[in-house]
């Protein structure tokens, strides 16, 4: 019995011990940077009524716990420099070291932001080069909350050299790259992006409720824990999959979906290439199959032919007429698989595609050119509607099943840190609701400046680059065209900075690789305007337009030295002019 006691009440006293601990969130780390010219925010947890003392450079400020346990002290504005120890003192001792003070910027968005300095253009000579001490870098992990979370995971602040930058945000690194050549102090990037999120999961609950676009949609979102959270949405997703399909998911036998014979009349459509999340599937989840039925005239199929399905997002695993050709589990890996010779034949063939979508986008997307069957030097377009059927769907919620989400877990638990501003690169997701952009987009911008009580919080942002835009006109329509308009309109805002990057992008690749110009970009938008740095950082703005006989006058600004046709003969090209008959139509916009 006594043995019991003592080990009880050693328990017991660690319990207490570990309890008393006063703790920081993990953004407070060796070798982060903190805000210069501004006051610095330090907080975290301890007991109710602890005193903590913080001590940094040449200053010492104290403070007690509340009765929750949270604290903060605010240490006086410092001028860039370092390195430095930060020191928290209560019922234990916390020692941060290799501390600088310089430039924070917040790098958010999605995978153009995500994506690495390794995965840029010339990356072995770019990560061969880096030999920046001074610019340092914390990747968030990606993470979705139902509520608010109070820290994020990560695995800290990362000294930029060689062995580092690979994993540094392209973007984020030739903009810091640039603010330090000019101004050769620290700069730290705090990189809070995740590949294929749509605005709205960035976007907090209090910003929608102030929102009378977004207002109901928020309102229906429950205040409960993730867990209970993802229960009920399986059901609500289930139920309305399971009305489109007019079929119960399960009841019919996935095994067969790849045989040629299989029946699938009765199956509902969806035009490939195109995420389905855009579609009439929405948002979700799971494994869904796809399939194609095409009718081939007589040709030469005693050899190999060649199916192309663009890129699929996540999984696929590939058949035709039942014989499976290929698989691929990387979202951004074009789709090219060799069909044996005599698996094709005159008439019908069919081909079907089991996708599994992990998270953010689904199906078969990417250049429509992209998506076919070439037969014996005979090219057969794929592009078009494609049956399908959900076999099942994930159990889990994805950063895009509710609003807030990304917010919850990614941004809130980064307030009150403070940083001098926002580097944002996202809209590709949102480009099938182009023109709810234009509220969704300012409304992320005001709600950020909120929740740091910035209003003046400079937010400079990449405008979409040049994708699937080969042979597009207005007859048919262009999502991205409208998203960027939204996106210039955005600058109605004050303090805010766009980066035009139709020049640099790929009209065959969602991810140009070209990230030193783009982060060349914003950083002369940041030079100028807020460093003192007068230069050029706009390209040339249209202002205005009037019709004088036969010409149409257009004005710009930012023009430079003047503007110029790159045609060999003068020329302008690649525009169209909309008659007064344009707003008549029920889809344009004003």
């Amino acid at each position: 019995m006594k043995k019991n006691i003592c080990a009880g009440t050693i328990l017991l006293f660690a319990f207490i011990s570990v309890q008393a601990n006063v703790t920081l969130p993990a953004l407070f780390a060796d070798n982060m940077v903190l805000q210069r010219n501004a006051p610095i925010p330090v907080w975290g947890w301890a007991d109710a009524n602890e005193k903590v003392e913080v001590k940094f450079h040449n200053q010492v400020k104290t403070t007690r716990a509340g009765k929750s346990g949270k604290w903060m002290v605010k240490l006086d504005m410092e001028n860039a420099g370092g390195p430095y120890d930060l020191l928290i003192n209560g019922k234990n001792a916390l020692q941060f070291k290799n501390v600088l003070v310089g430039e924070v910027w917040i790098c958010s968005g999605q995978s153009n932001m995500e994506w690495t300095v390794g995965q840029s253009a010339n990356a072995k000579a770019e990560i061969a080069a880096a030999n920046y001490p001074m610019i340092r870098h914390i990747k968030i992990q990606h993470a979705i909350g139902s509520l608010p979370k109070t820290t994020v995971t990560t695995d800290g602040w990362k000294v930029c050299d060689s062995t580092t930058v690979g994993a540094f945000t392209g973007i984020g690194y030739f903009f810091a790259r640039n603010l330090f050549h000019e101004l050769n102090i620290p700069v730290g990037l705090i990189n809070s992006s995740w590949g294929g999120t749509n605005i709205e999961t960035w976007i907090s609950r209090e910003g929608f409720e102030g929102s009378e676009e977004f207002k109901e949609m928020i309102a229906g979102m429950p205040r409960i824990d993730l867990d209970s959270l993802s229960k009920g949405r399986v059901v609500a997703v289930q139920a309305r999959i399971e009305a489109l399909q007019g079929a119960k998911l399960g009841s019919l036998t996935p095994g067969l979906f790849m045989q040629p014979t299989f029946d699938d009349a009765k199956w509902p459509v969806l035009f490939q290439p195109q995420l389905w999340e855009q579609q009439s599937i929405g948002e979700m989840d799971g494994v869904v199959w796809l399939r194609k039925t095409i009718t081939l005239p007589s040709l030469n199929f005693n050899k190999e032919s060649v199916l192309e399905l663009a890129t699929i997002d996540d999984e696929d695993v590939t058949y035709v007429n039942g014989i499976r050709v290929g698989s691929k589990n990387q979202y951004n890996a074009p789709r090219k698989y060799t069909i044996p010779a005599g698996v094709l034949k005159p008439g019908k063939n069919v081909i079907a595609v089991r996708v599994v979508d992990n998270g953010g986008g689904g199906g078969i997307y990417g250049n429509e050119e992209e998506v076919r069957l070439v037969v014996d030097n005979n090219t057969i377009p794929l592009k078009g509607e494609w049956k399908f059927q959900v076999e099942s769907i994930l159990s889990r919620t994805s950063e895009n099943s509710l609003p807030s989400l990304c917010y919850n877990a990614m941004i809130h638990p980064l307030i009150p840190y403070a940083f001098k501003g926002v580097l944002w690169y996202q809209g590709e997701s949102n480009a099938g609701r182009s023109y709810q952009y234009r509220k969704a987009f300012p409304l992320l911008i005001n709600d950020w400046r909120a929740k740091w009580n910035n209003a003046a919080m400079p937010f400079y942002f990449v405008q979409l680059a040049t994708f699937k835009t080969i042979g597009k006109n207005s007859n048919e329509g262009s999502g991205w065209a409208e998203l960027r308009e939204a996106q210039t309109m955005a600058l109605q805002l004050p303090n805010t900075g766009m980066v035009v990057t139709t020049d640099l992008g790929n009209p065959n690749d969602i991810h140009p690789t070209n990230k030193q110009d783009v982060g060349k970009r914003m950083a002369a938008i940041a030079l100028n305007n807020l460093y003192s740095k007068p230069m050029i950082c706009n390209g040339p703005t249209y202002t205005s337009m009037q019709v004088s006989g036969s010409q149409a006058v257009l004005t710009f600004e930012n023009i430079g030295s003047g503007l110029s046709a790159y045609d060999k003969y003068g020329y302008v090209k690649g525009f169209e002019i909309a008659g007064k008959t344009w707003g008549q139509y029920p889809n344009a916009p004003p």
